[in-house]
């Protein structure tokens, strides 16, 4: 695991664009899968993309995939897809048929499978799963991650490509990327900000296989982490 920390959480915004950028000026004549999740924090990296970085960005190089959605509308707060609409896809000049959304609004356990279906057809396999070029994901205070809460550690290992999950605390169902595909992918970063945070990413640099973030960041092929000052204060030196 790979840490990168920087001093507040619009300069991690920053840092973490620079980087996608970075990697996808590596290879030029390549279209970077990418998968992105929601929540407050991301949603800074959006509104910076959309205004200060969005003309220098190679937007017709970019496939826009989600790594979990909430079952709701598109117009719901608290729709992923919505968010990063709002923010940046209604102001960057990125090619409709590259945005590929999870419709929330469907029947979930239907809805997975196309999703699933949508991936595969896209994403090229390496092995048995589809490998996104990079995966962003954030991190719950219980350590949760793309929508995989802790008890249910099943879905770390399906053999499917997407999956509905449960907020146990709220009951909302999620459609969930399920642990394979992102050990599969290249690059797996989690970018996670505030001192709220801070126990968990402890934990995560700390324990064992304690929560699913913290699985994923032990078994994935490449993994980094973009946090704040706050998100890293208590790591052990």
């Amino acid at each position: 695991m790979k840490l990168n920390i920087y001093p507040s959480p619009t300069a991690v915004a920053y840092a973490l664009i620079s980087h996608i950028l970075q990697l996808m000026k590596e290879q030029p004549d390549k279209t970077f899968n990418i998968a992105f999740s929601g929540g407050s924090t991301p949603a800074i990296m959006f509104d910076l993309w959309a205004h200060d970085i969005v003309k220098i960005t190679p937007w017709e190089r970019m496939n826009i995939w989600w790594v979990d959605e909430r079952c709701v509308q598109p117009g719901n707060p608290e729709s992923n897809y919505g968010l990063m609409r709002k923010l940046l896809l209604s102001d960057a000049p990125i090619p409709s048929k590259n945005i590929f959304r999870i419709r929330g609004e469907e029947k979930p356990q239907a809805e997975a499978v196309r999703y699933s279906s949508e991936v595969e057809k896209h994403v090229p396999k390496v092995g048995q799963f589809p490998s996104f070029d990079i995966v962003l994901l954030g991190v719950g205070n219980d350590g949760h991650t793309s929508s995989i809460f802790p008890g249910q550690e099943h879905l770390l290992s399906s053999c499917k490509t997407y999956e509905v999950s449960e907020n146990p605390k709220t009951k909302q169902a999620r459609i969930a990327l399920t642990g394979n595909p992102i050990l599969n992918s290249q690059h797996v970063i989690f970018l996670v900000t505030g001192k709220e945070k801070a126990s968990v990413i402890n934990e995560i640099y700390t324990s064992g296989d304690v929560t699913p973030s913290a699985y994923i960041a032990h078994h994935a092929n490449y993994v980094e982490f973009f946090l704040d000052k706050a998100a890293a204060s208590e790591l052990s030196k």
